[in-house]
């Protein structure tokens, strides 16, 4: 629905043409998105139009901006933490799982 709104104002009913849902659906998920601020509705006639709330939009295109960097940052340090570590030598119960030795039977053991 907001792809099709990105094109400009529609109708409920011209919002449902292309989804595979009742009006009534289209008309709930209309309300859920006004109610989020997303979309603004606006009565003409017997026709209920719908247009894309640009200034929430924005908002919500900042916070979700902000939380990519966030998420962005802490891949990128992981990134560095495992490069850094994968020149160390591996944890001695890894190498006896790997070769099957007797770490192998207790590790079986605890699944």
């Amino acid at each position: 629905m907001l792809e099709r709104l990105g094109q400009g104002p529609a109708s409920v009913s011209e919002l449902g043409k292309s989804l595979p849902m009742s009006l009534a659906a289209v008309v709930q998920h209309v309300q859920v998105l006004e109610a989020s601020g997303l979309v603004r509705t606006q009565k003409l006639g017997r026709t209920r139009m719908c247009s894309l709330n640009l200034v929430s939009l924005r908002s919500a295109d900042r916070w979700i901006s902000e939380r990519r960097a966030f998420v962005e940052r802490s891949l990128d340090r992981l990134g560095q933490y495992l490069a850094e570590t994968t020149d160390t030598p591996t944890n001695a119960g890894d190498t006896l799982w790997r070769r099957g030795g007797s770490g192998s039977a207790n590790a079986q053991r605890a699944l």
